[in-house]
């Protein structure tokens, strides 16, 4: 064979071994890498960057107002009953004599004053031992539900104008009235607060010889240490105020309501 044949025939040769010997076969790919944390479903992530923009922009809300304090007194507000009322009783022929017949059927018979009804009871028998603004005093326990919610209302009234009490006096055993009056001591349904203090400018002496009697005032509030405030809660759940009239005792409250609607739903 000629030498150029002989070439040809070995290139031919390589050719063919290259066609005929298998394409190289690349490595697998790795398996992914799970992550730590699924992500969140787009609606979360919604939710959450909606939630989170939202308390960016809302303004502060403002705190709620404070309420003024508001009774939630046990007792009814009642006025005294006009015909209990020492001034205006004693402008009647007979006013002085049913203002002690009532009392006499309501808080018990005091002997020498009133008729007595059956099984009549003197109203020491239903006087008790009770307190006021701290203080021990004995009075008839009808009204003591009054004199508890006259306590509650000072407390929620009164506090721009605080005062002390440092002594009361409540039943009487023996009538300190003349003329046939009866004072509502005898039947414990009046208390005095401080008399050394609270004046009684129409009353006998010492009680009207008190300086605060002697100097000029505006009015008989002017007069006592009490503050005015006391005065108008007791007012309100009826009871009198005697420094009204013209003994103008200052120290004095009377209840002149009804007892039977002290207390509400009673």
């Amino acid at each position: 064979m000629r030498p150029l044949a002989l070439l040809f025939f070995f290139l031919g040769a390589l050719a063919a071994c290259a066609a005929a010997a298998p394409a190289p076969v690349p490595p697998p790919a790795p398996p992914p890498v799970a992550s730590a944390l699924p992500a969140p479903a787009p609606s979360e992530l919604d939710a959450s960057t909606d939630a989170a923009m939202a308390s960016a922009d809302a303004a502060p809300t403002p705190p709620e107002p404070v309420p003024a304090p508001t009774s939630t007194s046990a007792c009814n507000e009642q006025p005294p009953q006009d015909f209990l009322i020492r001034s205006n009783f004693l402008k009647e022929k007979d006013g002085n004599a049913r203002a002690i017949q009532w009392r006499t059927d309501h808080y018990g018979w005091s002997r020498g004053f009133g008729r007595p009804g059956p099984d009549a009871q003197p109203p020491s028998a239903s006087v008790v031992d009770t307190t006021f603004m701290g203080l021990p005093v004995k009075m008839h326990r009808k009204v003591v539900p009054a004199l508890k919610c006259v306590e509650e209302d000072i407390k929620l009234t009164c506090t721009d104008h605080p005062y002390t009490a440092h002594a009361l006096a409540g039943i009487r055993f023996k009538n300190t009235y003349r003329g046939g009056e009866v004072t509502n001591h005898i039947f414990g349904i009046a208390i005095d607060v401080d008399p050394a203090i609270n004046t009684c400018c129409g009353c006998v002496p010492p009680w009207n010889d008190a300086p605060a009697c002697k100097r000029p005032a505006k009015t008989e509030y002017d007069r006592m240490s009490m503050p005015e405030c006391w005065v108008h809660s007791f007012e309100r759940y009826g009871f009198y105020w005697l420094g009204h009239d013209v003994l103008r005792d200052t120290m004095h409250y009377e209840f002149l309501g009804d007892p039977d609607r002290i207390v509400k739903g009673g």
